[in-house]
């Protein structure tokens, strides 16, 4: 069963960065796509950002020109490099990866942007 632990997580301030990442126990090359889901108190969870095994990339607009997803296959990695984070950006953030109908889901890190 593949394991993803997400890092990287944190209090910032308003402007700042953050860069998580989400480590996966197996090959990530055959999944059809790993992303990035937020979900804040009281909120449902939602996509943030999406990667697929051809390298398109999909945001929420709420985040688009501010964070970048990437994925390494060799190193079994997925990141998420979020700049000029907001406030309504604090979330427990999470790795998800996509097998054909099967996903699999990390445990999550606390993201909280605050002065």
């Amino acid at each position: 069963q593949l394991q993803l632990v997400e890092s990287g997580g944190g209090l910032v301030q308003p402007g700042g960065s953050l860069r998580l990442s989400c480590a996966a126990t197996g090959s990530i090359s055959d999944a059809s796509a790993m992303g990035w889901y937020r979900q804040a108190p009281g909120k449902q969870r939602e996509l943030v950002a999406a990667i697929i095994s051809g390298g398109s990339t999909n945001y929420a607009d709420s985040v688009k020109g501010r964070f970048t997803i990437s994925r390494d296959n060799a190193k079994n990695m997925v990141y998420l490099q979020m700049n000029s984070l907001k406030p309504e950006d604090t979330a427990v953030y999470y790795c998800n990866a996509r097998y054909g109908f099967f996903g699999y889901w990390g445990q999550g890190t606390q993201v909280t942007v605050s002065s």
